[in-house]
């Protein structure tokens, strides 16, 4: 059984998804997200710091995965986001958490099949594939897409490390 924490960072809005992980069965524990209140960049920094060490005091998580930064249009918002990405990983290390990073890429894959989806399609299957009854809020919904994707990612490697390396295509070993 493992507990995963999913980050979506953001300098106003950073969304968290909380499964747990157990061999073949994942389960939907919380999700929300941490808005940012108005100020000058170390504020806001700190408030993503500890919005993500409340929700690991809570929920004990035992490993996070987060998103990487993407290129934006924007270099300013690029780095804000970095500089929020940096501050919840800070939270995590300092928690003594294992921290992994997905692109926005390998995370729609990992959960849609396809890693030029968009966010409804996301949205969707993060719903279906965690049995929820309604949408969670869009940042919520990437939060547990990222962990959705990191408790993928950790299955195949679990399988592969029993394999010795070796991957099994159509049931056989190779």
């Amino acid at each position: 059984m493992a507990i995963i924490l999913g980050i979506d960072p953001g300098s106003r809005i950073t969304g968290y998804g909380v499964i747990n992980h157990n061999g073949r069965t994942i389960e939907y524990v919380d999700s929300g997200c941490i808005r940012i209140q108005p100020g000058e960049l170390p504020e806001r920094l700190k408030q993503v710091y500890d919005g993500i060490d409340q929700v690991i005091a809570a929920w004990t998580p035992q490993m996070v995965g987060i998103e990487q930064v993407f290129m934006a249009k924007n270099a300013d918002s690029a780095l804000k986001l970095g500089q929020a990405r940096g501050a919840a990983i800070v939270a995590a290390m300092n928690n003594g958490l294992p921290v992994s990073e997905y692109s926005a890429r390998q995370i729609k894959q990992a959960v849609v099949g396809t890693g030029s989806a968009d966010k409804e399609q996301v949205q969707h299957m993060v719903m279906a594939m965690l049995r929820l009854n309604r949408k969670p809020q869009a940042d919520a919904a990437d939060a547990l897409a990222v962990a959705l994707c990191h408790a993928h990612t950790r299955q195949g490697l679990i399988g592969l490390s029993s394999t010795g390396g070796r991957k099994i295509v159509r049931g056989r070993l190779r």
